[in-house]
C-alpha cells in the first residue's frame, strides 16, 4: 500500500479541475519581524575597511553618515535633524594638554609636588589656552555628594568658591555586600560616578576638583585614568567655552592622597570612615593648591543622524531608540592591521536601528512617533548624546522613554537578558512583561558596583530625566548554557573589544541579536501605542529632573 500511495495521490491530483488550485493544510510562514539580511548587510558594510573604523570628524565620517541616512530613508523614516535634514551638527573641540605639569600643595608639614601621569592626572573642560589655579585653599568634601532626596549634603555649612576640593570616588556605602543602604549599597548610583563629582563641584563654585583614585570603588586601575584622560580630549564645543566648569579637574593616586593628608596633619583612615556617615561635614586641610595648564585647541564638526517615524495620533510624543555610529578609527596594529572596524561595537547597533525602523514601518506606524538616533563620538565620552540632550530637536519632556543599543548579541539565543542599572524606572516593568512573553527571565547585572549604566549614550538622556533602558546580552545560552555564554563574552572582551579583531564574521549566530531586537520592538510598540508616561522611581536620582521637564509648558 505504501508503494501505491504516491501513484494514488498523483491520480487524485489529476482529477482536480485545472481552475481549482490544490488546497494545502498550512499557509506560508509569516515574514520575520526583523530582517536578518538587513542586520548582516548594515553591519558588514559599516565595518568594512573602506570605512576606516568610523572615527568622527575624519574623511570616513562623510561616507558613514551618508550611508546611515540612506538606510533610514529606505526604511521609510523622515528626516529628524536640523533644518529638515537627517543631521544634527555636533561642534567638537579637541584639547591637547602640554604634559609638563605639576600639582603643588603648600602650607603643610612638607611641600608636595605631584607628577603628571605618575601621582596625578589633571585636565580642564575650559576652552582656553592657559588655565591656572594659584594658592587655592584645599578642602576635603568626603564623597562630594549633594542629594536632597536622600538627606545628604557633603557641602553643607562650607563655601568652596575658588577652593580646591578633594573627593572620594563611588558612594559612601560602596563596601556593603548587599544592595541596601542610603546609596543602594554595592550598586553605584550616579552620585558615585566621577562625572557627577565634577559637575557638583562646579555647581558649588570650586576652582579645582580632585578625586582620590582607589581601584576597587573606581572599578578600574589608575592606568585606565592615565590612558583615557591623557592625550587629546574631545568635548562638544559650546559658545561659553565650558567656563561654568571648574578650572581644573583630575585624579590623584591613593598613595598621593595619603601623603597629602599626612602633610595636612590629618588621619587619612579616620576621615575616610567619617565620610561614610550621614551628617559628615567638609574638612579644610590647611593647604593651598597650585597648578597651571597649557593646551592647544582644535575645532571640528561631527554629526548625529536622526530619523522619525511619525505617530498616527500623538506625533508630538516620542519613543527613542539610539545607538552610536562611531568607533576608534586607526588604532594600535594587531598582526599588521591598524583599523579598528568596530563590527560588534557598534556597527551592529546601527544595524539594529535600521532593522527596527523597517519593522515598525512594515507593521504600520504606532500612535506616538518613534525616533531613531545614530549618535557620534560615544567612544570619546558620549559626546554626541550629551550634545543632543543639551540641544534637543524635540523637548526631552516629550520623549516617553527609550532604549540604547551598544553592541548586539552574536553568541546565540538566550534564556535570559541582563538589566543594567536596575531598580531605577518604571520602564523595567515593560521589560519584564516583554521578556516573559519570550519565555526569558530578566537578570540583574553581576557587577553593579562598576556603574556600567553611566557609561553609554542612554545616560546622557537619563541624567536629564528621560527614562532609558539599557541591557546586556543574556548569559544563559540556549545552546551551551551559562558556562558557554560567559566564555564567549570573556573571549570577545579579551581578544576583540576595541581591537582590529572586532571584524565582521559571516559565521556569527544572529539568533540572540534578533531575539533582543524583537524584545525591544515589543517594548517600544507597547509604549508608542499606549498613553502611559513611565517615570523614574521616587528613590531615583533622576526623578526630580523628570518631574520638572514633564511639568514644563
Amino acid at each position: 500500500m505504501r508503494a501505491l500511495l504516491p501513484i494514488f495521490l498523483i491520480t487524485l491530483a489529476g482529477c482536480v479541475p485545472a481552475e481549482q488550485p490544490v488546497q494545502t493544510s498550512s499557509s506560508p510562514p509569516p515574514a520575520p519581524l526583523i530582517s536578518l539580511d538587513t542586520l548582516k548587510d548594515v553591519t558588514r558594510t559599516l565595518s568594512d575597511d573602506s570605512f576606516e573604523g568610523r572615527a568622527p570628524a575624519t574623511s570616513a565620517e562623510e561616507k558613514t553618515v551618508t550611508y546611515i541616512a540612506d538606510r533610514f530613508a529606505r526604511a521609510g523614516l523622515k528626516p529628524g535633524g536640523s533644518g529638515g535634514s537627517w543631521y544634527q551638527p555636533v561642534p567638537l573641540v579637541e584639547l591637547t594638554l602640554d604634559p609638563r605639569i605639576t600639582l603643588n600643595f603648600r602650607g603643610g608639614k612638607a611641600a608636595l609636588h605631584f607628577a603628571y601621569g605618575k601621582d596625578m592626572v589633571v585636565s580642564t573642560y575650559q576652552v582656553q589656552p592657559h588655565v591656572e589655579v594659584r594658592n587655592s585653599d584645599v578642602v576635603f568634601v568626603g564623597y562630594g555628594i549633594n542629594a536632597p532626596e536622600r538627606g545628604w549634603n557633603d557641602y553643607a555649612g562650607i563655601d568652596v568658591k575658588g577652593k580646591t576640593v578633594i573627593i572620594l570616588v563611588n558612594d559612601p556605602d560602596w563596601r556593603m555586600p548587599t544592595l541596601d543602604g542610603p546609596f543602594e549599597g554595592r550598586a553605584m548610583t550616579y552620585y558615585g560616578r566621577w562625572t557627577y563629582k565634577y559637575e557638583e563641584a562646579a555647581r558649588q563654585g570650586a576652582a579645582a576638583a580632585i578625586i582620590i583614585h582607589d581601584a576597587e570603588p573606581a572599578a578600574y586601575p589608575f592606568s585606565v585614568v592615565v590612558s583615557s584622560r591623557t592625550g587629546p580630549q574631545l568635548e562638544f564645543d559650546e559658545s561659553g567655552g565650558h567656563m561654568d566648569q571648574s578650572k581644573v579637574v583630575g585624579w590623584i593616586t591613593t598613595d598621593a592622597a595619603q601623603r597629602l593628608f599626612a602633610a595636612a596633619g590629618k588621619d587619612y583612615a579616620k576621615l575616610l570612615d567619617a565620610a561614610t556617615k550621614k551628617g559628615f561635614r567638609a574638612v579644610p586641610l590647611g593647604l593651598r593648591a597650585s597648578v597651571a595648564l597649557d593646551q592647544t585647541i582644535r575645532r571640528q564638526v561631527s554629526r548625529n543622524i536622526i530619523g522619525i517615524l511619525p505617530g498616527t495620533e500623538r506625533p508630538d510624543d516620542y519613543f527613542l531608540y539610539s545607538a552610536h555610529w562611531d568607533h576608534l578609527g586607526h588604532c594600535e596594529p594587531v598582526d599588521g592591521d591598524d583599523i579598528c572596524n568596530g563590527a560588534i561595537d557598534n556597527a551592529s547597533g546601527i544595524a539594529g536601528l535600521v532593522g527596527l525602523a523597517e519593522a515598525f514601518k512594515s507593521k504600520g506606524a504606532p500612535k506616538r512617533s518613534i525616533m531613531f538616533m545614530a549618535l557620534t563620538a560615544e567612544e570619546a565620552g558620549t559626546i554626541g548624546s550629551e550634545y543632543y540632550a543639551a540641544h534637543p530637536t524635540v523637548p526631552l519632556g516629550l520623549i516617553v522613554g527609550g532604549i540604547n543599543m551598544d553592541s548586539l548579541n552574536m553568541n546565540g539565543a538566550t534564556r535570559d537578558i541582563v538589566l543594567v542599572g536596575g531598580g531605577k524606572s518604571e520602564l523595567e516593568d515593560y521589560l519584564a512583561r516583554a521578556a516573559k512573553a519570550q519565555g526569558r527571565t530578566v537578570e540583574p547585572e553581576p557587577t553593579p558596583e562598576k556603574g556600567y549604566y553611566f557609561r553609554s549614550d542612554h545616560f546622557s538622556f537619563a541624567r536629564l530625566g528621560v527614562p532609558m533602558l539599557y541591557t546586556d546580552p543574556g548569559q544563559d545560552l540556549v545552546n551551551g548554557g551559562k558556562a558557554r555564554g560567559a566564555a564567549l563574552a570573556a573571549d570577545y572582551v579579551e581578544h576583540r573589544y576595541h581591537s582590529p579583531k572586532d571584524e565582521y564574521d559571516p559565521n556569527w549566530d544572529w539568533s540572540g541579536a534578533v531575539q533582543d531586537l524583537e524584545l525591544w520592538h515589543a517594548i517600544g510598540r507597547d509604549l508608542a501605542d499606549g498613553e502611559a508616561w513611565p517615570n523614574w522611581y521616587l528613590s531615583s536620582e533622576f526623578r526630580a529632573v523628570r518631574d520638572k521637564s514633564r511639568a514644563a509648558p
